[in-house]
């Protein structure tokens, strides 16, 4: 091989080695981009707090940063605050509300789609959480479109968890035998009207197994992450897997207990209003 092509194959190869390494680092930079969570601050009367927004919660974190960005939060009161558990706001009707005025209904006029990424995400001291209706009026556990919390919870011991874990297990298959029953209701009726409680005994059982075959499918305990988090900071492990969580306080709890520790009146609102005077996309 003459000197001349040696040198052009050379140069060709040192070519494709830094197109490679640029290509690489440009792919490397795009992963890193997307795994970046935003970050929003809340400006209130009692200092700052700054929230991360999950990205595997794509609904609720949109949904946030549209309403920052709109301003919707802007001067919005904590409407309740219960120490040790939580503090609560996003009521819109909240900024104009006098002071006997009951708060906790106002919303944009929709919900949104629940997001549980359970257990990864939980509620542990500083989570941020959607707000929602009960189950009975609300049984797919869909979010409010404003109102959120974030949770200051307590210390448990490892014995207390034990005992909330085989509380919620119970829950869990109540909840199993209580859909079983709803989708077997023509079936139960029938049987009814025929008195035939033989039948009625048989498919009881049947749901009976039903419901611990399913339940053994998804079956109800804590991570040690979360152990390790609710017996050290704390939390309120008996909202998992009924709330949606969609992120977490970076900085300012202390702001967070500030607003806990103040004194409350009726419906857990506090006696001197607290805002937020704004929130922003940082």
């Amino acid at each position: 091989m003459n000197r001349n092509l040696l040198l052009s194959v050379l140069m060709v190869a040192m070519a494709l080695i830094s197109c490679s390494a640029s290509t690489g680092s440009a792919t490397s930079k795009d992963k890193s981009d997307n795994n970046k969570m935003t970050q929003v601050e809340l400006q209130t009367s009692l200092g700052n707090i700054v929230v991360q927004l999950y990205n595997e919660t794509p609904q609720h974190r949109d949904n946030f940063i549209k309403l920052v960005n709109d301003g919707y939060y802007d001067g919005v009161l904590f409407h309740r605050v219960i120490k040790d558990f939580m503090i609560q706001t996003g009521d819109g009707s909240s900024k104009t509300a006098g002071p006997d005025t009951p708060l906790g209904d106002g919303d944009p006029g929709y919900t949104i789609e629940a997001e549980f990424v359970y257990p990864k995400y939980f509620h542990k001291r500083g989570a941020l959480a959607a707000a929602r209706t009960g189950d009975q009026v609300n049984p797919e556990r869909r979010s409010s479109g404003s109102q959120f919390y974030i949770v200051t919870g307590r210390i448990f011991s490892s014995d207390e968890l034990n005992m909330m874990t085989a509380r919620m297990a119970d829950t869990q298959k109540q909840d199993i035998f209580r859909r079983l029953v709803g989708e077997n209701q023509a079936r139960i009726q029938q049987l009814q009207q025929n008195q035939d409680q033989a039948g009625l005994q048989e498919l009881q059982n049947e749901l009976i197994q039903q419901t611990e075959a399913e339940a053994a499918q998804h079956p109800i305990k804590m991570t040690d992450e979360q152990m390790n988090a609710y017996t050290s900071i704390g939390g309120a492990p008996h909202l998992d897997g009924q709330y949606t969580v969609f992120g977490e306080v970076v900085k300012g709890m202390d702001v967070v207990d500030k607003i806990q520790n103040t004194t409350t009146g009726r419906m857990d609102r506090p006696t001197v209003d607290i805002k937020i005077i704004k929130a922003r996309v940082l």
